[in-house]
């Protein structure tokens, strides 16, 4: 393994790869560290911890400050990240599934998908306008939002709101530049390294806390056990075994094709050609957690807030604090019904089964024993529904544990979130996908891969 690795500095083109994408990514967390002007971000720091002993801990802000590499804590330009293109790729996903014109455009080719890039940047200038003049405005009515005794913003106004706008907005999109410019002349998809490596930048901070727990710090003397701390190392191995196997899970199915080539071409007759399409188990990847989070944060946080000396409104104030909760068994419940709902959602507006059956129909193939047509889309249909099941469970006992771990047994946030959720299935799909091309370029020069059999698999 260690000689595949130094193997990869001694293809020049690959070598040029890994430091062009190590200095994008070196210059996306210099952006996530620049501060925004007019703000006190020691003041924003007490916000959170404040947020953390009011029983929030791992909660939105938590969540955002982890995948923007602790931007949100240090309140930095680049505290929206590459999120607001994320969410635009979302929208414009989801809306390809439901308007027959985009859905068009994504199957015309380079030409129709360049289309829906650019529609999709757009889409990301105006969700960049709106975060950041939102934040701008938690910012400046800090006190009453965010439960703080000093004003964040020095001097709020409208040209606070106006400069805050204009610096988030232009680091944004320059993140978004930047990712764009790995994925064309870098190693491997560049919005999903950015956002692997600002969950990594917290690393630091979670050895940091596991020392200071488990083996004391400056005469402090430790919480735990050291005992503790190796079943979580192990606890934390099989975990990440189980959500590789989850990540490069696939269900093949077979397919017999009647084409055979000739001189280039294609044509029918001549032998039967067998191959497998691959259904991935987790076919949703991690957006069914991205969307149940804020689901259940943003309607607990609002219904917590409700005043406690209105008596009728009560039970409502005591729900929100129960949502809000990470160990509450409300707040596990809603959290993997969503997960599962989600991981349906996903895939029945994703996953065209009739599309897919009549391109089969179309190429002269076809599902042994199932007739063509809609015959075959129903079965697709049946059977993915079925290995959604095992991929939803999957992903929602991946993302429960993290929580668990913070509420039953009291781990520090910071060290629960690499036990699970989506952090760990940022890393470990990335990393594969990242390797899965290296690999790639080594084979092409004769060198040997990561494995000694087989490949390594990506998730598309």
């Amino acid at each position: 393994m260690l000689s595949t690795f130094a193997n990869t500095f001694r293809v020049p083109e690959l070598k040029k790869r890994i430091l062009f994408t190590l200095g994008i990514v070196l210059a996306c967390r210099l952006i996530s560290m620049v501060p925004m002007p007019g703000v006190d971000f020691l003041a924003v720091r007490a916000a959170m911890e404040a947020a953390r002993a009011d029983g929030v801990g791992g909660g939105l802000m938590d969540w955002f400050n982890v995948f923007s590499g602790g931007a949100l804590s240090n309140c930095a330009i680049g505290t929206l990240s590459i999120w607001p293109y994320i969410s635009a790729s979302i929208i414009m996903q989801l809306l390809s599934g439901v308007v027959p014109s985009l859905g068009r455009l994504n199957r015309e080719g380079e030409a129709g998908r360049a289309k829906v890039a650019q529609y999709t940047r757009y889409l990301t200038i105006a969700i960049c306008v709106f975060q950041s003049g939102a934040l701008a405005g938690v910012l400046q009515n800090s006190p009453e939002s965010l439960g703080l005794n000093a004003q964040v913003v020095t001097r709020p106004g409208l040209l606070f709101l106006m400069m805050t706008v204009i610096c988030v907005t232009s680091a944004s999109l320059l993140i978004m530049w930047l990712a764009d410019q790995i994925t064309q002349r870098g190693l491997g998809n560049g919005t999903s390294l950015i956002i692997m490596f600002n969950i990594t930048s917290r690393l630091p901070a979670a050895i940091f806390s596991a020392w200071e727990r488990y083996f004391g710090l400056n005469g402090i003397p430790a919480e735990r056990s050291p005992i503790e701390l190796a079943i979580l190392l192990a606890f934390g191995f099989l975990v990440t075994m189980g959500t590789v196997m989850l990540v490069q899970g696939i269900r093949k199915v077979p397919i017999h094709s009647t084409r055979r080539s000739v001189g280039g071409g294609s044509a029918f007759g001549g032998g039967m050609q067998q191959s497998y399409m691959p259904l991935r188990v987790n076919y949703t990847g991690v957006m069914p957690i991205i969307f149940a989070g804020p689901l259940i944060s943003f309607p607990g946080g609002a219904l917590a807030r409700i005043p406690t000396d209105i008596t009728w409104l009560s039970w409502l104030q005591k729900l929100g604090v129960q949502m809000k909760q990470m160990s509450s068994p409300l707040h596990l419940t809603l959290y993997a019904v969503l997960i599962m709902f989600f991981s349906f959602f996903w895939v029945a507006t994703q996953f065209n089964a009739m599309q897919i059956s009549e391109n089969l129909k179309r190429d002269g193939s076809y599902v042994p024993g199932i007739r063509p047509g809609r015959a075959t889309a129903e079965y697709l249909d049946a059977l993915m529904t079925r290995v959604t099941l095992i991929g939803g469970t999957g992903l929602m006992i991946i993302a429960l544990l993290p929580q668990l771990l913070f509420g039953l047994f009291q781990v520090p946030w910071v060290m629960a979130s690499f036990f699970g959720g989506t952090s760990l299935l940022i890393i470990v799909g990335v990393a594969l996908d990242t390797l899965r091309q290296m690999e790639s370029h080594l084979l092409m020069r004769n060198y040997d891969g990561f494995l000694k059999h087989g490949h390594i698999r990506g998730r598309k």
